[in-house]
Formats: C-alpha cells, sequence, structure tokens
C-alpha cells in the first residue's frame, strides 16, 4: 500500500500546471457534450456505442478472434456511421458555441437598435392581441443571433417593415401567404409562408398543433423567438430555446418580448419553462 502511495505522489509531482489545465478543459467539454445531448435520441445512441466499444475491448483482451474480426469492421464502419447519426446534433452544438461572447468577435452582422426593435414588439404584439381576438392563426419568428436562412429560402419574399396591419393581412385565411411561418429580421418582415421543422419531442399535450410543434421546434434548433397564436382558441403562446409558453396577455407577452430582445435590458426573471396541458377530458 505505501508503494502504491509512494508511487502515485511521484507521478503526481511529475504533472504540470498545463497537465492540470488540460484535464480541466477536456472535463468540461465532455461534460457540455452530455449536457447537450441529454434527454435526447443522441445520448441513447452514445449508450450503444461504449457498450459496443466495450465489448470490442473486452473480444480483444479475451482474444475472441472471429467477435473481434466483426466487431473491428463494425467499429470501422461505425466511426463514418456517427458522423451521419449525430449530424443534428453536431450542428446544434456548433451553433450553440457560435452564441458565445466570444462568437461575436467574428460576427459581422449589425445589431438593430432598441427603438426599431421597440417598434417591431409592439407591432408584433398588437397583431397577436388582435388575431387572438378573432381566433385568426399565426406563426411569427423573430430571428436573434442565429441566422436563418435556410428557413427564408422556402417562403415568399416581402422585406417589407413591420406593421401590424401587415402581419394581420398575411395571416387571414385563404390568402396565399397565411399558411406558414413569417420571420422577421429586425424591423423588417424579410418572408412570408416559411415552413419550419416540427420537433421530435413526443411528450407534447395532444392540444398543441403543427402551429405550436413547428415554433418549438424551430426554437430547439435556433435562439430564434417565435410568437403563435391558436387558431382553435385564440390563445397567444412564446416559444424559446424549446420551451413554450401558454396563454399569454397583451401584457405579459410585450415583457417577455421586452425582456428577451432588447439590448441592456433588465432581467430579472426568464420566460417560464414548458407548461403542457394534457386535456382532462
Amino acid at each position: 500500500m505505501n508503494a502504491f502511495l509512494n508511487y502515485a505522489v511521484k507521478y503526481i509531482q511529475l504533472l504540470r500546471i498545463s497537465d492540470f489545465i488540460d484535464i480541466g478543459i477536456v472535463a468540461i467539454i465532455v461534460y457540455y457534450i452530455i449536457t447537450l445531448l441529454r434527454d435526447t435520441r443522441a445520448m441513447q445512441l452514445v449508450k450503444g456505442l461504449i457498450v459496443l466499444f466495450a465489448v470490442f475491448f473486452i473480444s480483444r483482451w479475451l482474444h475472441f478472434n472471429a467477435l473481434n474480426y466483426i466487431l473491428d469492421g463494425a467499429v470501422q464502419i461505425g466511426m463514418f456511421a456517427v458522423i451521419v447519426i449525430f449530424q443534428p446534433e453536431l450542428r446544434n452544438i456548433l451553433e450553440k458555441v457560435g452564441r458565445f461572447k466570444v462568437g461575436k468577435i467574428i460576427d459581422f452582422t449589425t445589431d438593430t437598435s432598441n427603438e426599431d426593435m421597440s417598434m417591431t414588439i409592439d407591432s408584433v404584439v398588437k397583431a397577436a392581441v388582435d388575431m387572438s381576438a378573432t381566433k385568426t392563426g399565426a406563426l411569427i419568428v423573430i430571428e436573434r443571433e442565429t441566422r436563418l436562412g435556410e428557413y427564408i429560402s422556402t417562403g415568399t419574399v416581402l422585406d417589407a417593415n413591420v406593421t401590424s396591419s401587415l402581419l394581420e393581412n398575411i395571416f387571414v385565411p385563404n390568402t396565399p401567404l397565411h399558411d406558414g411561418a413569417v420571420i422577421i429580421r429586425g424591423n423588417k418582415i424579410i418572408t412570408a409562408a416559411c415552413l419550419l421543422p416540427l420537433t421530435a419531442n413526443n411528450n407534447l399535450s395532444r392540444e398543441l398543433g403543427t402551429r405550436h410543434r413547428a415554433a418549438i421546434g424551430l426554437s430547439e434548433a435556433t435562439d430564434a423567438i417565435i410568437v403563435v397564436v391558436s387558431e382553435e382558441t385564440g390563445k397567444i403562446s412564446i416559444a424559446r430555446n424549446g420551451s413554450l409558453t401558454r396563454n399569454l396577455s397583451q401584457e405579459s407577452l410585450t415583457k417577455a418580448l421586452r425582456k428577451t430582445l432588447l439590448q441592456n435590458a433588465e432581467t430579472t426573471e426568464t420566460i417560464d419553462k414548458i407548461k403542457f396541458w394534457r386535456s382532462s377530458k
């Protein structure tokens, strides 16, 4: 025991400060990746890969030549398959890394002034409240740091100033642009009738329709803020970071948008976490 302790002490003494920093950085990266993959289907795939590699090394250690030959081929193919299988998760990780403050150093986009954004918020809120009163379904996306070019390309280009009347006209039922999402960048409506990705979350309330699922899906993939007006109930919801807050009033919607979108705004509290109501019937 003493010999082991002496060996351990000597080994630790050989380590440099840079080694501890190196280990710490690797630990943080691994922790961050696990946090991103937790509660996703990718986590189940990771567990499967861990089991596969464990069996592979055990077979080599026990000299199970036939099994080892099969697993060796599977591991080689699996390394390429991982890139394909984890493509959405890898993309999500890179997007989140790009949202860090250091990412702003190489960000060539111009920020929207608080005055312009405040006008945009007022127009969105007024339109949402008016459409809520008439039970007109709407899906309004407000772009933030993550650019939404791939979704913008699916819609019809408008490039018009944000006004409540224009938003309400776009979502009038049975008109060419009403079925889809409006994407706002700064104080401009860039496109309408855009297609958004649906969430893969299977634990959602059945009360949530396609608009709500599309809003959650986009909020999972980007940092956009999505305002939804239900066609069935007229209730207003807001999606952000994979979470949905429902039954918002004019005041609460305005407060949520201002806290999230206005620069240097006081944010003493965050948008409520997702709340899903299951039908009691």
